[in-house]
Order: C-alpha cells, then structure tokens, then sequence
C-alpha cells in the first residue's frame, strides 16, 4: 500500500465491511496481486449493531470458522400443523453470525500482503481520471482520499429503485434459554406458519436451535409496512408459548430487521469505476430475502471479473429468476395465492434439493417448468400477463425516515428475561432489534 498527495491508493476500495464488503475482500486477497482497502467506521452508534445471516451449501466453505451451527434436516409446517420433515442432502443449513464473520475475514486481511482495513467513514465516492475516489472522515475528523482503480460501494440506498412491486419481509427475534430441554438440534424449522396470519401478506415463525435448551425464534412477515416492537414481541410471545410451547424460557439477546422484497432494477454502476453490491447492487433475492449466499457468489464473480481484465460486473442473479420473482412478488401482494399454501405446497411437491437449486437460481428451464406446474397456474399466469403493462413506482428504502425501522438498532438484552409459562399471567416484553439474511 502506498501513499500519495491525495492520500491511499490502492487497486480496490471497499466501502462498507458487511457480508458483500468483507466477502469480495476475502476473493480478492484470495487472487493475489491486488491491493485491497475496505472501509468501515469504528466500533459504534454508526456501526450496524451484530446480525445473524444463514445459507444452505453443499461444503464447509471458505468460512467455516464463522459458522455457528449448521443443520442437516429442515422442516416446514403448514398453517393446519401437519410438519414436513426435509432432507437438503448434500447441503446442510448454516448460520453465521456477523461478528464471527468480521472477525475471521479481519484477521486474513491483516495477513495478505495486499490488504488493509481504514477504520473511516466514507462521504463521498466519486469517478476520477484513471479510476475512482472516496473521500472519508477517521475517527479524529481528520479527512482522508483513497484513490482506487475499481470502487465497490456496499452502503444502503436513500431511495430503492423504481417497482411494480415492494414487500417487506420484516422480523424479530429472540435468542432464548429454555429451562427445559425443548429444541431438535438437528432440525431447522424453516417456515412454520402455525402463528395467526395478517390480512395482507403472510406470517410465519422460524426457529434455529443451538442447544437442547437454547435456540434463535423469530416472527417474520412478509408485508408491505412493518410493525411495531411491541407487536413484534406479543407475536413472538404468541409464538413461543402456545405455538412451540417452550414453558419457561428467557430472552438472552433480540434482533430485528427490514429486508426489502422488490422487483426494481438494481443499477450496478454509480459511475464508470464505481460498482454497488450487496442488497445496493441487487443481491437480496426478492422473493425469499436470502442475501449472504449470492453476495458471496456475486464476489466469486467480481473477482473472476477483474482477475481477467473485464471492465463490467455481472448481476447476482440472473434475469429468469428475477422475472420468476416478479410474478411471485405480485402474486402475494395482489392475494391471488395463499403465500402459506403456495410455499408449503412448492417444498411437499418438489425434491427439496431442487427447491434449493431453485431458490439459489440454478436450476435449467426444464426443471423450472416442472417446478411452475405445481404452482397455481391460472394465478401465475395472469400475474405473468399483466406485469408488462404495470408501472413502476418509487418505494422508500426500509431504515430512511420515509420508511423507518420499528424498534430502532439492535442491541443484546443485559441480560436474560424470564417469561411465563403458558395460561399464565404474562409481563409485558420489552425489546429492540436488526439483522439481515
């Protein structure tokens, strides 16, 4: 790493340390010969408060060490209880959780020759002559300009782009101690839809165990508004006792958070030698939410790209599966189909190994047909005819002011909080939360 008039240059400047940020670092140090700045502010009100991502893959995978559990059955329960157990062999589900992750891609970053981390806040990416320009603050105020070749800019957008369709899968969830043991550490229950459903959209409850007696259960919905913490934490409640039935249990930590589900057209320039990534250049699946995956497919990619001399960046995802989305989005938002039917149904008529392929977008049109086939059709197909004559509108990015994040950021209970056993008079819950796929 050198340093000039203007400040830092190196061949690629990061902006942001998420999983798309540290993920494409981790790919380019892995090619050799690049020089590689990611920029993060330091630990603190700025930073995003610690989150849990989960994936299915075939392998252990580059990061392994992050991995906090892994499963090697799903289940799904339909809204009348009767639970269908899934095999994903050879893929187990796996969790990671965000300060894991940092940590580990940190410590090879301060190993590779090439690599660095500004502890900054960036303020301004820009094209100059012969590459691309971030101005930053450090933690003193003092102002910093790294000059890069290639820019990569990880950073929530104000403003989503234009759509002809915006839900929101918006969720809470409680990392939660048992004083019995109640949890199948072997299963992940992926969708449970046994909770009460909202008028519009859907509803269901997901629960990842890591002990006999501790586990992450969350409340997720898939609406167009989120709602309130204190709604979050009576559904959660809900959930918990009369659902799951855990009996007395306490709250050790809580997470909340907003995905947008959306079937607008990410740019993936914001100049010449800038690029957005991660959920600002198109990575969140729209009609599952699931980012961690493709962010780390998507960085596989860019460092191929630029490893060959390539002056463009491929999508995430490509254009089949965004249009599959699209017709599934409007789908749900219209009501055409019941959202628990159709993804109870799309798991107990296909091999789950295909649902996955499908979902990770790398299924063959053949297998896609098929798929489509045990869908409602009429549905489908009318949603299909009519998306190409819908305009598309300006929806606000979850988290802006227009659109805020019920509960504000995340931060751990100090400690654990004892709920009742059900039937019993319960206490009110306080909480707060976030945390993307």
């Amino acid at each position: 790493m050198s340093r000039d008039a203007a400040g830092l240059t190196s061949d690629v400047v990061i902006v942001g340390g998420g999983a798309a940020g540290l993920g494409l670092a981790h790919r380019l140090i892995g090619t050799g010969g690049t020089t590689v700045t990611v920029v993060e502010p330091r630990d603190g009100p700025v930073r995003p408060a610690e989150r849990t991502w989960c994936y299915w893959d075939e392998g252990p995978g580059d990061f392994e060490e992050a991995v906090t559990a892994t499963w090697p059955l799903l289940r799904v329960h339909g809204p009348d209880g009767d639970a269908l157990t899934l095999d994903p062999a050879p893929a187990r589900y796996r969790m990671v959780r965000s300060t894991a992750f940092e940590r580990l891609v940190h410590a090879r970053l301060a190993q590779a020759p090439g690599g660095r981390l500004l502890r900054a806040t960036a303020d301004t990416v820009r094209d100059v002559p012969g590459g691309a320009e971030v101005r930053c603050t450090d933690p003193d105020g003092r102002t910093l300009i790294l000059r890069a070749r290639h820019v990569f800019d990880s950073r929530p957008l104000p403003v989503l782009p234009p759509a002809r369709t915006q839900l929101l899968q918006h969720f809470r969830g409680w990392f939660v101690r048992t004083a019995a043991n109640r949890f199948e550490t072997g299963v992940a229950d992926l969708m449970d839809f046994r909770v009460p459903q909202p008028r519009h959209g859907l509803a269901f409850g997901y629960v990842l165990p890591l002990a006999p007696d501790r586990a992450l259960v969350e409340y997720t919905e898939f609406s167009r508004t989120p709602l309130t913490t204190e709604a979050y934490e009576a559904a959660l409640g809900h959930y918990a006792r009369e659902v799951l039935g855990l009996g007395a249990f306490g709250v050790e930590a809580a997470e909340q958070g907003v995905i947008p589900m959306t079937d607008a057209r990410f740019p993936r320039r914001a100049g010449r030698a800038v690029f957005r990534i991660g959920t600002a250049g198109g990575a969140t699946r729209p009609a599952t939410g699931y980012t961690f995956a493709a962010a780390q497919r998507h960085s596989r990619a860019i460092a191929a790209a630029l490893r060959d001399g390539r002056g463009t960046v491929p999508p995430p995802h490509g254009r089949r599966a965004l249009a599959m989305d699209a017709v599934l989005l409007r789908a749900l938002d219209t009501g055409r189909i019941d959202g628990p039917a159709f993804f109870t149904g799309l798991f107990r008529r296909t091999p789950t190994h295909r649902v996955l392929r499908f979902l990770d977008g790398a299924t063959s049109v053949r297998e896609e047909w098929g798929i489509g086939l045990r869908t409602p059709v009429g549905p489908m197909l009318r949603t299909a005819a009519e998306l190409p004559f819908l305009p598309r509108r300006t929806h606000p990015a979850p988290g802006s002011r227009a659109h805020p994040v019920p509960g504000g950021p995340v931060h751990p209970a100090p400690g654990s909080r004892t709920h009742p056993a059900p039937g019993s008079r319960p206490h009110p819950a306080p909480g707060t939360g976030e945390s993307p796929r």
